[in-house]
C-alpha cells in the first residue's frame, strides 16, 4: 500500500516535492538541537495529485487559468472559484482517509490541531509565496480535520495564489500541495522573528515582533505588535505598541477575537530575558539553514516553539568580498545608469576592464569605497564626485560618516567645510590650463580609438577555441587603456569643471541658474546626441512612403529582406542599414556584453524610427541642431553683455568666454569613451557567438547563449576541455531570474545594511517629488511611463518617465518634451543628452515609475529639480 503520510521529524529540505516548502522546513527544524517544534505529520503531494487526477473537469479549468494574464481579475476569480469548489467537494480516497484516521488515533482523542498548506513553490530561497495558501488553527475532531485538509488543497487556487503564480511565471501544473497537520500550541504570546533587519538588511540585527495570543492577529494585520531589536545578544531597541485585541483558541475548536486587558495593551509581550533567549534560538535556526530566516514562533508555558521558518527572500545579497572586515560598497549601476541584473559573462568582463576592484552581488557590481573615505582628502573628493553623479549616494555616505561606527571620524573640519563650499575652487585660468589642447586631444583620441577597433577586427578574424578566448582576454588591456586614457579623463574633467564654474559663477554674479544647460546645446563630438539627430534623417527618408510605415509597424527581425519589395524600400533599406552599421552596436543595458544589440534584433529598433516619423516634422534633425547652436550662441552673448556691466565686468566676461569655449569644445566628448568600448564589445561578442555556435553544433552546450552564464575563466575552461557544466549553467539561469527581481541599493555595508540618502530641500510645493535638476526648463505634459524602449508609442508632447536611460534611449529624446528618471546625476548619460537637446529633465526621482501613473498630467521643473502631479 502506498503511504501518503510522513511524520514531520522524518522530513528534510531534500523532500520539497513530497512535503512542500513548509513541511520540508519544519522537518529540518526538528533536526536542530534545543529547538522545540510541535509534533505532527505531513500529508504528501501524492495525495493532492491523486485528488486532481480523479477529477477530469479540473484539467480543462487549469488549462484555462494558464492562458490568463495577471490583470484578468474577473476571469481568474470565476475559474479559480470553480476549481476550489470541485476540490472541496471531492471525496478523499479511502486509503488516504484511513491513513489519516489511524495516525490521528495514535495521538489520542481530543487533541487540537493546526492544519496548514505546504506548497512545493513556497518558503524557497528565491520566492517565499508567503500567505498564498491557507492555514486553519485549533481544529478538533477527525471529520473537521479531513474537511480542512480539503480546504487547504483548494486554497492553492485562491485568486491571490493564482495571480501571484501568473506574475511569477510559474505554471499551475508545475506546483503541488502537501498539508501539514501539527499539534496546536495554545500560545500566550506569538509573533515573527527576522534574523536580519527586514528594513535595512543589516545581518547583525535580529528583529522580533510579538503580540499576545495567537500569531494570526499580527499576520492578518489586525493588531500592532511590539518590536524588539537585538544585536549580538544585546537589546538595542524596544517599541511597545498598544495591543487592543488578541486572537485566542475556542474550547470547541476554531479561534475568536478577544479584547486585551488594559494591562496587556501597554505591557511588554516579552521580558528582556525572553527576548534574548528567542534571539539566540533565531541564530541557531539561521546557522542551520545557512541564510537569514523569517521565523514564526510562539510561547506557551514559558517554552518557545518554532512553527515555521523560511528564507528571507527580500534581502539584497552582500557583495562577494567576505574577508571578515568592514566594507562600504556603492553601486556601479547607479553611476552607469544601468541598474538591471547583468549575466555572469558580462559581469566578469566588466570586472576585467575596471580601474578598481569590483564585487558582485545579485548580478550587479559594487566598489568598496571605505579605504577612500578614511582620510579627510579622500572623503571630500568622494563626496564631491557623488554630488555630481548621484546626490542620494552622497547623502547616504554623509549619514554613514556622521554615525561614526563603520567610518571612523577624521580630523575636525574634514567634512563640513568641503560640503558647505559652493564654488568649484578653480579659476577660469586654471580650468583653461587643465583643458590644455582639449579640442585637438578629443579629435586625436577619437581617431586613435577608431583605428584601434579597425585593427581589432582584422586581428581577431579566424581565431577559434582557446586562442580566441586568450586573445580577447589579452585585448581587454587595450580596451581598459582606451577607456581610462588619462588624456581623455582630463578632457572630460575639464568639461565638467567648466560646466560647474559657469553655473556657480553666473548664479553668483547674475543670479541665473544652470546656464551651462543652454550653453551645452549642439556641442560638437557628442556621438550619442548625433545618433538621435541622425535617426530623424532616417525618419525623413521614410515619412513620404505610407506603405513603408505600414510595413514597419508589423516588422519582424527579418524585415530588411522584404523591404525592397515595398515602394521606397530600397532607399529605406539603405538608410536603415547605414544607421545600423554605425549605431547597431547599441542597445538597452549595453554595458552587459550579453545584451541583444540592435544589429542582432533590428525589430527592437523599429519603435524608435516610427516615433520619430510620427512626432517630428521633415528636417527636424538639422533644425534641432541649428536651433541648439543659436540658443547657445544667444545665451553666450547675453551673459557676456550683462557681465560687462558689472564691477570688474570686462575681466569677468573674458574669463567666462574662456570657460564657455572650453565647455563647448569638451562637453560632447563625455559620451565617446562609452561608445568606443561598446564598439569593441561588439567585435568580441560576434567572435564569441561564432565559437558558441560551434559548441552548440557539437552538442557541448544546448544553446549558444549558455556561454552568457559563465565567467570568462569558466568559458576558457569549457573551450579547452570541450566539457560543459550543464548543472552550473542551469543554476546560473535560475539565479539570474531571481536577481532580476531585486532592486539594488545605492550603498550597502559588509553587514548587509542598506544606507539610504534623502534630498534636503526646502520650499518645494506640497506633495512634489524631489529629484536632481539636470536640464533647465519648466513644462507640463502627459507622463509616458516606460520600462522598455520597445514599448515606445509616444504622442507629441509626452514626458518620458522611466527607471534609467542609457544611450539606446537617446533616439526617443527627439520625440519627447521632457525626461524623468529614477536614477542619475548631473553628469550621467540622460542628463548630458537632455542638456544637449535643450530638454527639461529631472533625474534621481525615487520610485517615479511607481508613483507617476502612465497618462497622468505632470509639471516638470528642470530648473529646481522636482515633479508635480496635476
Amino acid at each position: 500500500m502506498q503511504h501518503h503520510l510522513i511524520q514531520l521529524n522524518a522530513l528534510g529540505t531534500h523532500q520539497l516535492t513530497t512535503a512542500g516548502g513548509k513541511g520540508a522546513n519544519l522537518g529540518e527544524l526538528c533536526k536542530i538541537d534545543a529547538i522545540n517544534v510541535p509534533d505532527g505529520f505531513c500529508i504528501t503531494t501524492e495525495a493532492f495529485n491523486k485528488i486532481i487526477s480523479v477529477n477530469p473537469s479540473l484539467s480543462a479549468l487549469l488549462n484555462r487559468l494558464s492562458d490568463l494574464k495577471a490583470d484578468e481579475y474577473e476571469k481568474i476569480s470565476n475559474i479559480s472559484q470553480n476549481v476550489r469548489r470541485i476540490i472541496e467537494d471531492a471525496i478523499i480516497p479511502g486509503d488516504i482517509t484511513a491513513e489519516i484516521k489511524q495516525t490521528l488515533a495514535n495521538y489520542g482523542e481530543g487533541n487540537a490541531w493546526a492544519v496548514r498548506s505546504s506548497a512545493t513553490a513556497e518558503d524557497l530561497p528565491g520566492a517565499s509565496f508567503a500567505g498564498q495558501q491557507d492555514t486553519f488553527l485549533n481544529i478538533i475532531g477527525t471529520d473537521a480535520i479531513l474537511k480542512h485538509i480539503s480546504k487547504c488543497w483548494a486554497s492553492l487556487f485562491t485568486e491571490r495564489a493564482v495571480t501571484y503564480r501568473i506574475h511569477n511565471r510559474l505554471g499551475h501544473d508545475k506546483i503541488s500541495l502537501a498539508v501539514v497537520v501539527q499539534q496546536m500550541v495554545l500560545s500566550q504570546v506569538s509573533g515573527v522573528m527576522f534574523t536580519a533587519d527586514p528594513i535595512n538588511g543589516n545581518r547583525k540585527i535580529i528583529s522580533i515582533d510579538a503580540t499576545f495570543g495567537l500569531g494570526e492577529a499580527f499576520v492578518s494585520g489586525l493588531v500592532m505588535a511590539d518590536n524588539y531589536k537585538v544585536n549580538n545578544g544585546i537589546i538595542i531597541d524596544k517599541t511597545i505598541s498598544t495591543k487592543k485585541m488578541a486572537i485566542v483558541a475556542k474550547d470547541d475548536g476554531g479561534t475568536i477575537e478577544q479584547d486585551a486587558t488594559s494591562d496587556q495593551q501597554t505591557r511588554h509581550a516579552l521580558t528582556d530575558e525572553q527576548i534574548v533567549q528567542l534571539a539566540d534560538i533565531g541564530r541557531k535556526v539561521e546557522k542551520h539553514f545557512g541564510t537569514p530566516q523569517d521565523i514564526e514562533w510562539c510561547l506557551a508555558d514559558d517554552k518557545f516553539y518554532i512553527v515555521q521558518s523560511r528564507p528571507v527572500t527580500t534581502l539584497f545579497p552582500i557583495p562577494e568580498n567576505n574577508d571578515g572586515v568592514d566594507h562600504v560598497y556603492i553601486s556601479v549601476g547607479h553611476q552607469q545608469m544601468m541598474t538591471d541584473a547583468i549575466k555572469p559573462l558580462g559581469l566578469s568582463l566588466h570586472q576585467m576592464i575596471a580601474s578598481i576592484p569590483m564585487y558582485k552581488a545579485a548580478g550587479r557590481l559594487f566598489v568598496d569605497i571605505l579605504p577612500r573615505i578614511t582620510s579627510a582628502a579622500g572623503r571630500a573628493a568622494m563626496l564631491d564626485a557623488m554630488e555630481q553623479h548621484d546626490p542620494l549616494i552622497k547623502d547616504a555616505l554623509v549619514n554613514l560618516i556622521t554615525r561614526g561606527d563603520i567610518v571612523k571620524p577624521v580630523q575636525e573640519n574634514a567634512i563640513e567645510p568641503r560640503l558647505a563650499k559652493t564654488d568649484s575652487g578653480l579659476s577660469a585660468q586654471e580650468i583653461a590650463i587643465h583643458a590644455e589642447n582639449g579640442p585637438a586631444i578629443v579629435n586625436e583620441l577619437i581617431k586613435q580609438n577608431e583605428e584601434s577597433i579597425a585593427e581589432l577586427k582584422q586581428t581577431i578574424e579566424g581565431r577559434t577555441g582557446v586562442d580566441l578566448i586568450d586573445f580577447i582576454l589579452a585585448d581587454t588591456a587595450t580596451l581598459k587603456s582606451n577607456l581610462h586614457n588619462p588624456k581623455g579623463s582630463k578632457a572630460i574633467m575639464a568639461g565638467m569643471n567648466a560646466a560647474r564654474w559657469l553655473n556657480e559663477s553666473m548664479q553668483q554674479w547674475l543670479g541665473e541658474k544652470n546656464v551651462a544647460d543652454t550653453l551645452s546645446q549642439s556641442a560638437p563630438n557628442n556621438v550619442t546626441a548625433e545618433m538621435g539627430l541622425e535617426l530623424l534623417d532616417v525618419a525623413d527618408m521614410i515619412r513620404p512612403y505610407p506603405a513603408i510605415v505600414a510595413y514597419l509597424e508589423n516588422a519582424d527581425d527579418y524585415f530588411l529582406n522584404g523591404l525592397t519589395a515595398v515602394e521606397g524600400g530600397a532607399q529605406t533599406a539603405e538608410a536603415i542599414g547605414a544607421y545600423l552599421d554605425k549605431y547597431g552596436v547599441r542597445c538597452p543595458g549595453e554595458i552587459d556584453i550579453t545584451r541583444t544589440r540592435w544589429s542582432e534584433k533590428p525589430s527592437t529598433f523599429i519603435p524608435l524610427i516610427l516615433s520619430s516619423v510620427k512626432n517630428s516634422p521633415h528636417g527636424a534633425g538639422k533644425q534641432k541642431f541649428e536651433q541648439g547652436i543659436l540658443q547657445a550662441r544667444n545665451k553666450e552673448q547675453d551673459l557676456l553683455s550683462r557681465l560687462k556691466q558689472l564691477k570688474d565686468g570686462e575681466q569677468k566676461a573674458a574669463d567666462t568666454k574662456i570657460v564657455i569655449d572650453i565647455l563647448r569644445a569638451l562637453v560632447g566628448y563625455r559620451e565617446y569613451p562609452k561608445y568606443g568600448f561598446i564598439k569593441r564589445y561588439w567585435v568580441y561578442k560576434q567572435a564569441l557567438l561564432k565559437e558558441a555556435q560551434r559548441l552548440q553544433q557539437t552538442g557541448i552546450i544546448e544553446d549558444s547563449e549558455d556561454i552568457y552564464y559563465l565567467t570568462f575563466t569558466e568559458l576558457r575552461e569549457l573551450v579547452n576541455t570541450n566539457q560543459a557544466d550543464k548543472e552550473l549553467i542551469s543554476k546560473r539561469k535560475e539565479e539570474f531570474q531571481l536577481h532580476e527581481k531585486l532592486t539594488p541599493p545605492r550603498v550597502i555595508t559588509s553587514d548587509g545594511e542598506i544606507i539610504t540618502g534623502h534630498y534636503k530641500r526646502e520650499n518645494l510645493p506640497a506633495n512634489a517629488l524631489a529629484g536632481i535638476a539636470v536640464s533647465s526648463g519648466i513644462i507640463e505634459g502627459r507622463a509616458r511611463v516606460l520600462f522598455d524602449v520597445q514599448d515606445a508609442k509616444l504622442e507629441e508632447g509626452d514626458i518620458l518617465v522611466t527607471k534609467f536611460t542609457d544611450p539606446s534611449w537617446t533616439p526617443l529624446f527627439v520625440s519627447i518634451k521632457g525626461l524623468v528618471t529614477e536614477v542619475g546625476g548631473l553628469m550621467t548619460h540622460g542628463a548630458v543628452i537632455a542638456r544637449e537637446y535643450g530638454l527639461p529633465a529631472v533625474v534621481g526621482v525615487e520610485n517615479a515609475t511607481g508613483i507617476i501613473q502612465n497618462g497622468q498630467m505632470i509639471r516638470l521643473n528642470g530648473t529646481d529639480g522636482y515633479i508635480e502631479l496635476l
